[in-house]
């Protein structure tokens, strides 16, 4: 549960409350005990894939979707 402070707590420790945000923790700010703002973290995006950048590093057989072996098929059945 993320911790609760009002705005002039918020003020006053907001470097140490930017420091418990950098570990992890979310912090609402309030006004008259109604929440109005969120302390978080910010998470990194991961890099955006390229479409294509694996061209030539795959390989399908013409037989990719034969009918598999029988003995490969007893074994999804038992």
């Amino acid at each position: 549960m993320p911790m609760h402070v009002n705005i002039h707590e918020a003020k006053t420790q907001f470097s140490k409350l930017l420091m418990r945000v950098k570990k992890g923790e979310e912090i609402i700010i309030a006004k008259a005990g109604k929440p109005v703002a969120r302390l978080a973290p910010i998470v990194e995006r991961p890099i955006r894939r390229v479409p294509g950048s694996a061209k030539g590093m795959v390989t399908i057989l013409p037989d990719f979707d034969a009918p598999l072996p029988e003995s490969i098929l007893e074994a999804f059945e038992s």
